[in-house]
């Protein structure tokens, strides 16, 4: 069977061998596919530990540590040993219930501030640090003083907190192929991070996304596996400081959580919290290789993942959690579940899973559900449910981890090394190195006639909604979980590329206009369009294929405009993956994949432009860290056959004198395509849904046309205009009778993994009249399991006339019987009264984008 050094030599081979075609841009066509290993039809899944990588771990055993850890264990009581092992969330917890029921770590989720202010002022992150960890060391109301963990996705930079620098996403850095970079990222992250009060990096991710469907792709650093172990070793080593060093672990540094271990990146088709369906050999040597080296690193933490193997989902998954990387690999630090991970094994909830901690995870990322997580833990220990070895081992790991950092000796989080630091945060040092790494990642796929690098003494025009907004240059796990709603002022500490290209055009003595729909006021040289894909996180930003905003060709049409009007133009495209962009590329004289590149949109200017006696100011460093497709259905790399338009590796310099000829137009999907989570948009409902309406007199009727009327007369709909030409449906409800509007699923639909992150179905409404009866939204998935949450007070609060996003958490339909696995009927909206009301849009979208939110627990 192909070892890990064998599979690291041959992929070391196949980069060589990728870059040394570049001398031209004819590499787009050229190299035979790397495959990747298929798992056998007849294989089930079973772990052979012997066959993985044995790894050392490289902190020698420290008698006096574990003396430490061994004396405060034998101290402790049962409730105190499982305190230790759950983590709430900052949203669900308060430093009261830490001081009771002596938990021993919290986090602050992607949505989760102080506050509730996404936007809170990293004072009061700090305050909220202090907070905590003086309620774990609060003895009188008896208890030990074990000082609290406070973990936070710090996915690139302290990306949480206003005024952080904010780096590249992975996807960037790994098309740098600069691992000393990405050391340098990992320590201004800590350093910022540990100035803000936490002690703990959910971070780096190390999956080796193989189909870019995913909504997470942009958190690995490339589909090829060796550049993700040289990038997490990297990381794992500016952040926690490099094992042996005097600096290791100190409080200048933060802890990192390895994540998610294992086979993230390679579920079937890119679902999210799906199941990895391949090979032993493919999940050892493709999606296990940054754990290897990570672990070489001295990760302190690894967090578990929300995908399954072939069935066995890894909060449960014994032989890889420990047999394999706590045997095999020789793993010396915790393992610590995802948001509700435990809940999703079969027979366990999201408060009652003994069968995680047996199956080796020692702390439970128990959200919103730590108290009953608590409760149900100290039972299964009494109950031998859990033993208490297993109980004992998880807790000395924990605490284990507490000693390496000296927290027990450490004062408060505002009175550490660097804690209160706030000017740390967007610091003009960290900055640069942040405009470094943008300089570094951009990716040219096109430069025909040379027409880059630009002149700056001319006039540009800089168009596009991509060139004027850090919201979407960041990308998704930024002051938010999706990403969204974020305004300019939350960004003090950084530059759109818009302002990066205006200061230098302008400094060089020409002129720069910014148009974002490009209708300029005076016709320029050149144009520089920014464009790109809304900022999305996990879940919602999966899509069933590679297509770039489908039915919305409004950037394609703004290229070929100016295209038309003489304008050369340059097309700088902002993403989390490579799409498909064959006509986007075809319309522009330039193409540059932009990524995410954060704060620092100046360092797109560095490149783009020349310096003012007209050399070369940048060149072009950035080489695709993922394959670039072929068509809209080509997703999956390193698959047999797979032959895609620019390979692995690719990447233009000034040097290449090259014209890209014009690309095949067909993307390969027929029919409109919706969005992942889109379930109704334009009045019609998304691909594989149908549009219903319902009463007792004539149930299920196909509403394909409009106006659709019941023939009892108690539910009309008819074509309304929201933003465009009836793009939205109106529904009257006469009041004689019942009468649903419904979507319904052509296949059932599975959203638990939705609900379990927090995600809500949102309806984009206006009411027409007053609403003065019960009408309902809710979903169904056969008889017996059905649940439905009433709107009326919310309707009744909204002022009539007014088009506004409403958003019901999936939560509420679990907790009224539904089951989440199986929807068919995926919205449901219901009334026996008198309504009306009008709908433009039905989505699946996170929590606080909605403008009105309704809260379940008081219905």
């Amino acid at each position: 069977m192909t070892t890990f050094s064998t599979r690291r030599a041959a992929l070391v081979g196949a980069l060589a061998v990728g870059l040394a075609v570049l001398a031209g841009c004819n590499n787009a066509d050229k190299g035979a596919p790397q495959a990747a290993t298929k798992a056998d039809a007849a294989y089930d899944g079973t772990i052979h530990p012997e066959q993985w990588p044995s790894v050392a771990w490289p902190l020698a055993e420290d008698a006096a540590l574990e003396k430490r850890v061994n004396d405060l264990l034998a101290t402790m009581t049962l409730e105190e040993k499982v305190g230790q092992l759950v983590q709430g969330d900052l949203a669900s917890i308060t430093p009261d219930d830490v001081r009771k029921y002596r938990l021993g770590s919290i986090l602050a989720g992607g949505s989760s501030d102080p506050g509730g202010k996404y936007n809170a002022p990293a004072k009061d992150w700090l305050q909220v640090a202090d907070d905590f960890w003086a309620a774990s060391m609060d003895t009188s109301a008896g208890g030990k003083a074990i000082p609290i963990l406070f973990g936070i996705d710090a996915m690139h930079g302290q990306s949480n907190v206003v005024g952080a620098t904010l780096f590249p996403h992975n996807v960037g850095l790994g098309a740098t192929r600069n691992v000393e970079l990405q050391r340098r990222i990992g320590e201004i992250t800590a350093a910022e991070t540990r100035a803000t009060g936490m002690e703990w990096a959910f971070a780096p991710t190390v999956a080796v996304p193989q189909d870019v469907r995913w909504g997470r792709a942009y958190e690995g650093y490339s589909e090829n596996p060796q550049v993700v172990a040289e990038f997490a070793a990297a990381m794992v080593e500016g952040l926690q400081g490099k094992v042996g060093a005097p600096d290791f672990l100190d409080d200048k540094h933060v802890m990192v959580s390895v994540k998610h271990f294992v086979g993230d990146g390679g579920t079937t088709d890119g679902k999210d919290q799906g199941d990895t369906a391949v090979s032993e050999a493919e999940l050892r040597d493709v999606h296990s290789a940054g754990y290897v080296t990570a672990i070489k690193a001295g990760a302190q933490s690894v967090m578990a993942s929300f995908n399954s193997f072939h069935g066995v989902k890894m909060h449960g998954h014994k032989p890889l959690l420990t047999d394999v990387l706590k045997g095999r690999m020789n793993y010396g630090g915790f393992v610590v579940g995802d948001w509700n991970g435990h809940g999703q094994i079969p027979g366990c909830s999201t408060t009652d899973c003994p069968a995680t901690y047996d199956a080796g995870l020692d702390m439970a990322m128990a959200t919103d559900s730590w108290k009953g997580m608590y409760e149900s833990t100290v039972a299964a220990v009494k109950s031998g449910k859990l033993s208490t070895e297993r109980l004992d081992d998880a807790v000395r790991r924990v605490l284990r981890v507490k000693f390496r950092m000296n927290l027990f000796d450490a004062p408060k989080p505002s009175a550490r090394a660097l804690g209160g630091k706030f000017e740390l945060l967007g610091a003009p040092e960290h900055r640069a190195v942040a405009r470094q790494a943008v300089r570094e990642s951009l990716v040219l796929l096109k430069n025909n006639n040379g027409i880059l690098p630009l002149r700056a003494d001319q006039k540009v025009l800089v168009a596009g909604d991509g060139a004027n907004n850090i919201g979407k240059q960041a990308g998704g796990w930024t002051l938010n979980w999706q990403g969204t709603g974020t305004t300019r002022a939350d960004f003090p500490n950084a530059d759109t590329i818009w302002e990066g290209l205006q200061r230098e055009v302008s400094a060089a003595g020409g002129s720069a206009e910014l148009a974002v729909d490009g209708k300029y006021k005076a016709k320029p040289d050149v144009a520089v369009v920014v464009f790109g894909e809304e900022p999305y996180a996990e879940f919602q930003g999966d899509i069933p294929n590679l297509l770039y905003k489908p039915g919305n060709d409004a950037d394609l049409d703004l290229l070929k405009r100016l295209k038309s009007e003489g304008i050369p133009v340059v097309a700088v495209f902002i993403s989390g993956r490579p799409l498909w962009m064959n006509r986007e590329i075809n319309a522009a004289d330039a193409f540059v994949a932009a990524w995410l590149p954060g704060s620092e949109g100046a360092g797109v200017a560095d490149v783009l432009l020349r310096k003012a006696d007209g050399s070369i100011n940048h060149d072009f460093k950035g080489k695709l860290s993922f394959s670039w497709p072929r068509t809209a259905t080509d997703s999956a790399v390193n698959k047999p056959g797979h032959n895609p338009l620019y390979k692995f590796g690719y990447g233009l310099s000034y040097a290449d004198k090259c014209d890209v000829a014009a690309l095949p137009e067909d993307s390969g999907v027929s029919g409109e395509q919706a969005g992942s989570g889109v379930y109704f948009a334009k009045g019609r409902p998304a691909l594989g849904m149908a549009l219903q309406l319902s009463s007792a007199s004539q149930p299920d009727m196909p509403a394909t046309t409009v106006p659709t009327v019941l023939a009892d007369g108690t539910l009309k709909m008819t074509a309304v205009d929201h933003k465009a030409q009836e793009d939205a449906r109106r529904l009257q409800w006469s009041g004689t009778a019942l009468a649903k509007f419904a979507l319904i699923a052509a296949t059932p639909i599975d959203v638990t993994r939705e609900s379990n992150g927090d995600v809500q179905l949102q309806l984009t409404l206006r009411r027409d009249a007053a609403v003065s009866a019960p009408l309902t939204v809710g979903v169904g998935c056969g008889a017996g399991c059905a649940a439905k949450v009433d709107l009326q007070s919310t309707l009744a609060a909204i002022p009539a006339g007014k088009w506004v996003s409403v958003g019901v958490p999936l939560k509420c339909f679990a907790a009224g019987g539904a089951d989440l696995s199986k929807l068919q009927r995926a919205t449901e909206l219901e009334s026996a009264a008198a309504a009306d009301i009008s709908v433009s849009r039905i989505v699946l979208g996170a929590a606080g984008e909605a403008e009105v939110n309704v809260d379940c627990a008081t219905r």
